[in-house]
């Protein structure tokens, strides 16, 4: 895993070299083995690169990396696994590579097979810029569901990219600000799909690539280009009908997913929480491994969250060396700031921050790689969202039964996980049947967003409907014709699975510190057995997860064989005094009369009255956590404009490029 940036100039003069550096100097956090930059003088292009070693630890590995022709360049950040198969096989046609490094298939693969034909070669978490000197083209590519970020900035002037949006805004000429639409977003929870919080940044979409040319008059000619997509059947048309060929199939896709991401030059460890997950990762791990596998647990003094008594269980039973890493909740506020350095977005939930925290603790134990749960939930139907949505969507008779029973049972997480009351949007209604009960609880906090707003931008967001900028991104050809709880499941991949998991809760705290996390879940060829299973095998007698409870029945506990989902959440502020005050304390600087009126980002009276409604509140839990996240948001709000947004980014950037352990070396 690594750090890429780079940009191009549309007029073809040369790239600034000191700029170029200072773009990844400032995500040095996410590759601090090397550092290497290539300038096309002719083409006015240049990239860079910020190397974590996981694969092949040899200098020679440095990137960016030229074709022995010099005339393809490209800077990858991510794993592509099975590449030793692919080097055998091109080796066997004649080819010949310089390192050993799973990042130099891209410079064979691509004058074969074209960029279409290379993705569809590599497997793994990846993203990617290549150029390509004969067609004047430059690639941009992002894996299928937007494990590794990618942002891009484009005008008259210059493209730019960076695994980070800090990478971009190293660069002196970008505008540091926030959107007003993305504004909104960020205090609501959910990001529309493809863009950022701020003017003028986007990211390319997962499963999709940029082709990227200039124009002979200035600027850039963008193409977005498809080549995957959560591949849901029409209703109907399950290829795993049957229950045992369906567990067979999960079982086997899930080892082969596993075994290909143990592969690395450095110790590999994995991630445990109490839920089914994570233990099925550790315990198939276990079975490929003869020695112990390091199991790293956060465990929470809310024993409502607190999901280590389980988990060491599990590593018990599988000879796991496991460490624990408790966390109070006061330390989940004293490292906020930070974490938001690196998530660039506002988080609702201080999860993200105790996962900040332990990638921190993982790394100071020696160890760069985990695998994690994260995906699980998305192919199988682990959220109680989805259960809703399958019941009540359905035609099920026993609908409201499990409607009740949901509510109950997953009564710490509504206001998050589910939304108290229906929440119905026109525009979802219309290209779904129904609103996915996944996006309502922030649709019912969308609500609220108005009065947290700046009185300009309020008025200037009059009418503005979240829910139907999100519909507007979504397929309607991967939608229509579909079961619900296929629609329901395509529409969190494509909304909180990258907008949220895999970003705040996933590459952006765990690189953080260096750290390596591979979601063996989240491996495609899994995904394309998992999207065939018929809803009736991932949902049975109200049960989640029912097919991969079988497959992995034989290595899980009893108790967590027969657990129902639990949301691996942080304990809200309100349920703890001490946490309470520490968000308080920052809440004194951040949100103050002064830092608000100085900011023109939020209103004053209404972050009041949200203070008042959290000290004072009307409703039940589920309020409570609406109105925790709304703060969490507003004060993310504030810490980012403070410092991300500010001016002296690019100056900060260049200083860290100058430092002599920083200076890039040219390939």
């Amino acid at each position: 895993m690594c750090g890429i940036a780079g940009y191009w100039n549309s007029d073809g003069a040369s790239p600034d070299v000191m700029t170029l550096a200072g773009m990844v100097a400032i995500q040095r956090h996410r590759g601090p083995d090397g550092y290497g930059w290539h300038v096309d003088h002719e083409r006015g292009l240049g990239m860079a690169h910020t190397r974590l070693a996981i694969i092949d630890l040899d200098e020679r590995s440095r990137q960016p990396l030229l074709s022995a022709n010099g005339e393809i360049a490209v800077t990858v950040n991510g794993e592509l696994y099975d590449f030793q198969k692919i080097r055998a096989d091109l080796y066997a046609r004649g080819d010949r590579f310089r390192t050993k490094s799973d990042s130099e298939i891209l410079l064979h693969l691509y004058p074969r097979y074209g960029i279409e034909g290379t993705l569809s070669y590599l497997r793994g978490e990846f993203a990617f810029a290549l150029f390509d000197r004969r067609s004047d083209t430059l690639f941009l590519a992002r894996d299928r569901f937007g494990i590794k970020p990618l942002y891009y900035y484009a005008d008259q002037d210059r493209l730019i990219f960076s695994s980070e949006m800090k990478g971009i805004f190293a660069h002196p000429d970008v505008p540091r600000s926030f959107s007003e639409e993305g504004l909104f977003h960020q205090l609501m929870q959910t990001q529309v799909p493809g863009t950022t919080p701020y003017t003028g940044i986007r990211q390319v979409p997962p499963g999709r690539f940029l082709a990227v040319r200039r124009k002979r008059n200035g600027g850039f000619h963008i193409e977005q280009h498809t080549y995957w997509d959560a591949d849901f059947p029409l209703a109907g048309e399950w290829r795993f009908t049957d229950e045992k060929d369906a567990i067979e199939r999960v079982r086997a896709s899930l080892l082969d997913a596993i075994q290909a991401r143990l592969v690395a030059d450095v110790p590999v460890g994995c991630y445990l929480s109490g839920g089914i997950d994570s233990c099925s990762i550790l315990g198939l791990a276990a079975a490929c491994r003869q020695d112990p596998v390091k199991a790293f647990t956060i465990g929470f003094d809310d024993a409502g969250y607190d999901e280590s008594p389980i988990a060491k269980r599990m590593a018990a039973s599988t000879g796991a060396d496991q460490d624990i890493m408790m966390l109070r909740g006061e330390d989940l506020y004293t490292s906020f700031v930070d974490t938001h350095w690196h998530t660039e977005r506002t988080i609702y939930n201080t999860l993200g921050v105790a996962k900040f925290l332990m990638s921190r603790h993982v790394r100071d134990e020696g160890y760069r790689v985990v695998l994690t749960g994260e995906g699980s939930d998305e192919l199988f139907a682990g959220y109680p969202g989805f259960r809703r949505d399958y019941f009540l969507r359905s035609d099920q008779a026993s609908g409201s039964h499990h409607e009740r029973r949901l509510q109950s049972s997953n009564a710490l997480f509504r206001g998050a996980m589910l939304s108290e009351n229906e929440i119905d949007n026109s525009a979802l209604n219309a290209l779904c049947g129904f609103t996915p009960s996944s996006l309502q609880p922030w649709l019912a906090a969308g609500s609220d967003v108005p009065a947290l707003l700046h009185p300009t931008i309020r008025a200037s967001l009059r009418g503005y409907d979240p829910g139907g900028a999100i519909a507007e991104t979504l397929s309607a050809d991967r939608i229509r014709g579909r079961h619900p709880l296929d629609i329901a499941q395509y529409v969190w991949i494509k909304t909180m699975l990258e907008g949220q998991i895999l970003t705040w809760g996933g590459d952006r705290v765990d690189m953080a510190h260096s750290m390596e996390a591979r979601p063996a879940f989240l491996d495609h060829n899994l995904a394309a057995v998992a999207f065939q299973i018929a809803p009736d095998l991932r949902i049975r007698e109200g049960r989640e997860k029912h097919v991969l409870r079988e497959a992995m029945k034989g290595l899980l506990p009893e108790e967590l064989y027969n657990r129902e989902k639990f949301a691996f959440m942080a304990p809200p502020a309100h349920r703890n005094e001490e946490k309470s005050r520490a968000f308080s304390d920052l809440a004194a600087d951040f949100l103050s009369d002064e830092a608000i009126e100085e900011a023109g980002l939020l209103d004053r009276q209404g972050v009041r009255e949200l203070e008042r409604r959290r000290r004072h509140p009307s409703g039940d839990q589920a309020e409570l956590v609406r109105i925790d996240a709304l703060l969490n948001h507003a004060l993310g709000v504030q810490i980012l404009r403070r410092n991300l947004l500010s001016s002296d980014l690019p100056a900060k950037a260049k200083r860290l490029a100058l430092q002599k352990e920083q200076t890039p070396a040219a390939s």
